[in-house]
């Protein structure tokens, strides 16, 4: 099994890939498969959501790559920026995790959501799609420590 303890601090080659949810990223200790059916465990700080992108370095030196699945979502969009930032205002009101583009909000698929921003004027569509929502303004950041 392949355990990890940190991320790589750096963009080096990596030998397998993890394709993981949302919900999944957000667990600070999580045991999955990589793409070639690796067993793969890993250890890090409560709080860090792993990103798109960000490798882990298992303890034998093994990089991984994480990349976001394809789930479930729902997409906001409008041509006016302000009913764009009266939708965010009125999900984050509901703590709800949103991923911000400039054309579009992201969120988990709610229907609820769903008719709430179509009633303030948005067009929603169902999709599948990678889910990035934003970490929050108290987020720390990247933690990084040896083992």
């Amino acid at each position: 099994m392949l355990e990890v303890f940190e991320l790589a601090s750096c963009e080096a080659e990596t030998a397998f890939e993890v394709t993981l949810t949302y919900e999944e990223r957000k667990k600070s200790r999580y045991r999955c498969n990589t793409r070639c059916g690796k067993d793969l465990g890993w250890f890090l700080p409560r709080g860090h959501v792993l990103r798109h992108g960000e490798v882990l370095k298992a303890v034998h030196g093994e990089l991984i790559a994480v990349v976001a699945r394809n789930e479930s979502v729902s997409e906001a969009r409008t041509n006016d920026p302000l009913l764009l930032m009266r939708a965010a205002y009125h999900l984050g009101n509901r703590h709800v995790p949103l991923q911000i583009e400039a054309a579009f909000l992201r969120y988990q698929h709610d229907h609820v959501l769903d008719d709430m921003l179509t009633g303030l004027g948005l067009q929603v569509a169902h999709c599948h799609a990678p889910f990035q929502p934003e970490n929050g303004a108290y987020h720390s950041g990247a933690h990084h420590h040896e083992h």
